[in-house]
């Protein structure tokens, strides 16, 4: 088969089934042609890591760069699917990718900001906040993410943990949580030598992570540990925007102090008659006294909904839950797979392996 040089226009990509158009150029790949050209296209690490960005390629030819088999196997590749983050195209493609946004995404930025203050919220989760530049508001929807770039060029994925609104508010900035990673480049500053006035770079928003609200199904919203970040500023949008669907919480951690902001939820139930909360503990010890849920927090979602078909499931955290609770909400619960949106918390380790 010859395939088509690129040429100076580009290669056009086609999503369906919302016929939208963008263009390719270079060795560019598709997802970043697409973010660049504001299609809302799902994505998560960008690296070939998560494979939330897996669609299906109706036609064309595209060369997929490195990526792990758990995002895309090898079966998959073989039924047409690629990952949009690390495929570049070598003619004309058309996708199925049934997560686009008719409104196209919000433009993406990088702008300086300060550390207005570091909290404690746990032994190992750091509550930050930073101040943007004046004048300068950042748009985003509740559950997007920031990426920060370091001085060396790496990048470092987190959460914004406050919906919009909130941004109007004197002195609140943008609110992260940020879990210690020993030995992890940006969180060893962070816990370590960090300073109010601090001054970092930041690029974004990113992501694909936000509340469908031309829906009226009731939601699952699952997260664990810092998972919980985007959840949380998904509540306050709900909370702001006055949103009555019925929502049910699931927050896993291995212990209960990993559930670092369990009394804010709780604040939350007594104005938000429509959420119920179901925290959920893995490594409880004698010490802890917990009499609550026990397990791993995926499975208490299915022991409490057998059947999913109705609902729509918002899912952040690790790359096990995420990826457990895909696969086994659709397979055992008739979930469908467009109502499972998820942000997986892939950290360089992750996306070191093999």
């Amino acid at each position: 088969m010859t395939v088509a040089a690129p040429h100076e226009a580009g290669f056009s990509i086609t999503v369906e089934p919302s016929g939208r158009h963008f263009v390719v150029h270079g060795d560019e790949t598709i997802l970043a042609a697409g973010i660049r050209q504001g299609i809302g296209l799902p994505y998560g690490c960008k690296d070939g890591a998560c494979g939330s960005c897996k669609c299906r390629k109706l036609s064309g030819e595209v060369e997929l760069g490195p990526h792990q088999s758990k995002a895309l196997s090898a079966e998959e590749q073989l039924a047409g699917f690629v990952l949009t983050c690390c495929a570049h195209a070598k003619s004309d493609v058309v996708l199925e990718s049934r997560q686009v946004t008719e409104a196209g995404a919000l433009p993406i930025r990088k702008m300086p900001v300060r550390v207005l203050a570091l909290t404690r919220l746990s032994h190992d989760v750091m509550k930050l906040r930073l101040q943007l530049p004046a004048g300068e508001p950042l748009q985003f929807h509740a559950g997007q993410y920031v990426e920060f770039i370091l001085r060396d060029g790496a990048r470092r994925s987190y959460s914004m943990a406050n919906a919009p609104h909130t941004l109007s508010e004197p002195g609140t900035g943008i609110e992260l949580h940020l879990r210690h990673l020993p030995g992890g480049k940006f969180t060893d500053h962070v816990f370590g030598v960090m300073k109010e006035k601090e001054i970092l770079r930041i690029e974004g928003p990113y992501g694909s992570f936000f509340l469908r609200e031309d829906s009226a199904k009731p939601m699952i919203l699952l997260a664990s540990g810092t998972g919980f970040a985007p959840i949380k500023a998904l509540l306050e949008h709900m909370k702001f925007k006055g949103i009555e669907r019925a929502a049910t919480l699931y927050w896993g951690g291995r212990r209960p102090e990993d559930l670092y902001m369990d009394a804010w939820v709780r604040e939350q139930l007594a104005e938000m008659p429509n959420l119920r909360y179901v925290p959920v503990i893995s490594n409880a010890t004698p010490e802890d006294n917990w009499t609550g849920r026990t397990g791993f927090v995926h499975r208490a979602v299915l022991e409490d909904f057998a059947d999913l078909s109705g609902h729509q499931v918002y899912a952040c955290g690790a790359p096990i839950v995420v990826d457990s609770a895909r696969h086994d909400y659709v397979a055992l619960a008739g979930l469908p797979d467009e109502e499972f949106f998820a942000d997986a918390f892939t950290t360089e380790a992750d996306k070191a392996l093999p």
